[in-house]
């Protein structure tokens, strides 16, 4: 029983802020107006080009997030390290444990914007 409490995952993010974000502002955008001037639609939009640029290998998963994410995480490739469940969104922390390794989600939504997960380990 005290084996489950300790399920840890590690995984990486792209995460695109938009109008119906959280927090409108992130380091590519101190100031919040790309952010609030981007619908949710456009955002996903974005995204799946992203993943579909990623699948088929035009581009590296953590290039996109690093040049791209809304995140902190960017500046590591989107690398959030190991976390264990109740650490993250509970939308995040599904699908990130639901994933085999090496594998991309779909869009998830969160109150932070909009994600693709890939998880690490």
């Amino acid at each position: 029983m005290s084996s489950m409490g300790q399920e840890q995952v590690r995984a990486s993010h792209i995460l695109i802020k938009h109008e119906g974000s959280r927090r409108k502002s992130s380091w590519k955008d101190p100031e919040g107006r790309a952010i609030a001037a981007t619908t949710r639609d456009s955002a996903v939009g974005r995204l799946r080009a992203f993943r579909s640029d990623i699948l088929t290998g035009h581009a590296r998963f953590d290039d996109v997030a690093a040049s791209h994410s809304d995140c902190s995480s960017a500046k590591r490739g989107g690398d959030l390290g190991r976390f264990g469940r109740g650490q993250m969104q509970k939308p995040f922390e599904e699908v990130a444990f639901a994933l085999k390794i090496g594998d991309i989600s779909d869009i998830v939504d969160t109150d932070s914007g909009v994600h693709i997960i890939l998880r690490t380990g």
